[in-house]
């Protein structure tokens, strides 16, 4: 098996026809069902299936696809690592973020990269599930994460940036809005926008309700933060994000909360982290971070990947 072979596998599965692929990758049509053909003969087993609406990966394919893409990446982790120079550095950066983290900080650190390194190619994606942020780490398939704590030991490295404070947002009009500082229990018989269950976001809400004995009605379930605010700002009802995380214009409608309400954000490097990812995380600390107490070493301990909050 060779790479080449995995990155044709790859554009199939996203393309979902020969045709459509060997185009992306700018080869013949028949190169590709060639490669595909000669890897299924080696593995003994079918990739895709052939259905009306084009090329749909087997049960096999699926699990095959999912370590060619580890293989493919670490290659063009490789290859970019070994041509860096000072100047020149290029390649590949797989970002991810634990949804609600850094939304004001991370477009300035990769805009600094970015000028910084040109020819670095960088992508980056919000992932509102913890326990799928860390089955991408497990997989090696990230380059750097933002997180409320860093994965077990041994699969990244945790350096801590700061605080991510949370505020509640209030419909205009709201009386609570004519406090400096909102007593959660005041907001008990309010109706809620909450994010999906199992979220990072929703089990810090899960965990405020909890400590100050609340159970308040749930209005909606969104999947992102500027959503949730909107929807807020619509007199839906009321909702608790990271600070960094409200949309321009919607900051009169926001009021920290009592007791207080925090989180850790980590940045987590890969082992081996190469010159991009090392660049990134000190922009990243050059970034303004919300600090609401002393960050103890020991919190930089393993931890499953879980939302905690602090007071």
């Amino acid at each position: 098996m060779s790479l080449r072979q995995f990155e044709y596998a790859l554009a199939v599965a996203e393309q979902g026809s020969v045709t459509a692929a060997a185009d992306v990758l700018r080869v013949a049509q028949p190169s590709v069902s060639q490669q595909i053909r000669g890897l299924e003969r080696e593995l003994g087993v079918e990739l895709f299936s052939r259905t009306p609406a084009g090329l749909v990966p087997t049960v096999a394919g699926r699990a095959f696809l999912v370590e060619a893409e580890i293989a493919v990446k670490a290659a063009r982790r490789a290859r970019a690592t070994a041509r860096a120079g000072a100047a020149e550095l290029a390649g590949e950066l797989l970002v991810a973020v634990q949804m609600g983290l850094g939304t004001r900080q991370l477009p300035g650190a990769l805009g600094a990269l970015r000028r910084s390194f040109p020819r670095l190619e960088v992508t980056v994606f919000e992932e509102p599930n913890p326990t799928e942020l860390e089955r991408l780490a497990r997989g090696g398939v990230l380059d750097l994460a933002l997180m409320a704590g860093p994965c077990e030991e041994g699969l990244y490295a945790g350096h801590h940036l700061g605080d991510e404070e949370f505020v509640v947002v209030l419909p205009a009009g709201h009386p609570q809005l004519a406090a400096d500082r909102v007593e959660l229990r005041e907001l008990e018989r309010e109706t809620w926008v909450r994010f999906g269950h199992g979220s990072a976001l929703d089990g810090v809400l899960l965990d405020v309700l909890e400590d100050n004995a609340m159970a308040p009605a749930t209005v909606a379930r969104v999947s992102q933060t500027a959503t949730a605010v909107r929807w807020v700002a619509h007199g839906l009802g009321v909702t608790l994000v990271p600070a960094s995380a409200v949309p321009a214009g919607h900051e009169h409608l926001v009021r920290p909360v009592s007791p207080a309400v925090s989180q850790p954000v980590v940045a987590a490097l890969r082992p081996g982290a190469g010159p991009a990812e090392l660049a990134l995380l000190d922009f990243l600390r050059q970034e303004t971070w919300h600090k609401s107490a002393p960050f103890s070493p020991t919190s930089l301990s393993p931890l499953p990947m879980t939302t905690r909050r602090r007071d």
